[in-house]
């Protein structure tokens, strides 16, 4: 059942058939009959007046209880600090770590925005810890904070603004605003903006779905992100083929742990794969054949999130592709070269007892900190100076925007490109716009070609 306008409210009625005299009053939503008895015909006909100002006033009724809209939101009206913590109780079971995480970074920023006044407010780093490690994780609410901790929160508690007051728009513009500011106060990257507004609007819907809000207020504020370059691929960052050939020599030189890692690194490299991806790749996902090309069955990743987030208590989840369904495999062509760094790399270490090509030397998950540390001794190996000084090649993610661009300027297909590195179309224009830009040649020679043939 929803809400109706047809309300029917009859006069009140003296009830004489039992022990005690009593008022009943009758109305109708829609459908559905309702009745309350009263004490006294005065009370009965003081809550008739109460039910008929609502139909004047044209607010809609809860057909199955029979109440006015207005007044069952205000029953099950609470603070939005309370409201917080039951969206994220409510998403925290079927969520991954890394969901969770941001689900918590996101209510973090809007939350101190939301209070009555900022009278008595801890400091931003003692909210950002209460709130984010604290009130907003699930796996916490049994552990008893410490002294500070408690003190912050209990401040919320008494300061946060009730859900209802969110109808106003002017809360929600405060809010907005506040998801756009990092913990130092300057401006935080787009994708991060875009990210907390959907986190955002998503708690609104669910305050509408909990009868805390009669619609969504979101898409009713006149609001813009701030101004931001486009989230394109610099490329500054990306080494050239040469470059990135040099790495990989680099890494295999410097330690047993670089030898290690060199074919963790080729396959960022010559298959566009994502750290995470290449974290959780199994020997069985990878046919390499003696001569020719390969083929990797992408299958699942192991995106860091934090033991604080995981159900497992572990660093790392275990998840299907990214923006895919669980149980999708993206099928990756992979060149004689990588086939050969791969046999290598099995012949020298074999797999982990589950499957795994790369891990630890107690046998488990890759770290970032780990592999991070080779790739930055490779750099200053690799690069001059100048070169080590720049952003070029600052990430083991920039080997993945070289398989990228190398294929684009290559002349290969923008859909294969897009099928093979785990893009929409869409997403690969806007991320690599100016990687385009630079194969404009290639493709002029194609067309000519084609116009003298």
């Amino acid at each position: 059942m929803g809400t109706t306008y047809d309300v029917r409210i009859w006069a009140v009625r003296q009830r004489k058939d039992r022990k005690q005299a009593s008022a009943e009053l009758r109305w109708k939503t829609g459908s559905t009959p309702h009745s309350q008895t009263f004490k006294t015909k005065t009370l009965a006909d003081g809550r008739r007046a109460e039910l008929m100002r609502a139909v004047h006033a044209g607010e809609p009724f809860d057909e199955e209880t029979g109440l006015p809209a207005k007044e069952l939101r205000d029953r099950n009206d609470v603070s939005w600090y309370q409201h917080a913590r039951d969206y994220i109780a409510m998403k925290w079971p079927h969520s991954p770590g890394s969901t969770r995480r941001t689900l918590a970074e996101a209510m973090s920023s809007v939350t101190p925005a939301l209070v009555k006044d900022t009278k008595g407010m801890p400091d931003a780093q003692a909210v950002r810890t209460a709130l984010y490690s604290w009130a907003f994780n699930i796996k916490r609410h049994d552990e008893e904070p410490p002294e500070e901790v408690a003190r912050v929160l209990d401040w919320f508690e008494r300061k946060s603004l009730p859900t209802s007051a969110l109808s106003d728009r002017m809360h929600v513009r405060a809010a907005l605003t506040a998801l756009t500011k990092r913990l130092d106060g300057t401006t935080a990257a787009a994708s991060t903006i875009r990210r907390k507004r959907a986190i955002f609007h998503n708690a609104l819907g669910y305050a509408v779905d909990a009868d805390r809000l009669p619609n969504n207020p979101l898409p009713q504020v006149q609001w813009k992100a701030p101004e931001q370059v486009a989230e394109e691929v610099d490329p500054a960052c990306v080494p050239d083929p040469r470059q990135a050939e040099a790495l990989l020599s680099a890494v295999r030189v410097q330690s047993a742990r670089g030898r290690h890692l060199v074919a963790f690194f080729g396959c960022m490299y010559y298959a566009a794969a994502r750290p995470a991806e290449v974290i959780g790749l199994r020997k069985e996902d990878c046919d390499l054949p003696r001569r020719g090309w390969g083929t990797l069955h992408l299958r699942e990743t192991r995106p860091r999130s934090g033991s604080a987030w995981t159900d497992s208590g572990q660093a790392h989840d275990k998840r299907g592709l990214k923006h895919r369904p669980r149980k999708a495999i993206r099928v990756v062509p992979v060149p004689p070269a990588l086939v050969a760094l791969l046999r290598w790399h099995l012949t020298a270490y074999g797999a982990a007892p589950d499957g795994r090509l790369f891990r630890t030397s107690r046998g488990g998950l890759v770290q970032d900190t780990g592999y991070g540390e080779v790739w930055a001794e490779a750099r200053k190996r690799a690069f001059t100076a100048t070169q080590y000084a720049s952003p070029l090649a600052k990430r083991p993610y920039d080997l993945r925007h070289t398989a990228v661009s190398t294929w684009l300027s290559s002349g290969v297909e923008p859909q294969v490109v897009a099928q093979r590195a785990g893009h929409s179309v869409a997403v690969l224009f806007r991320v690599y716009a100016k990687c385009l830009d630079n194969s404009a040649s290639t493709a002029n020679a194609q067309i000519e070609r084609a116009l003298k043939g």
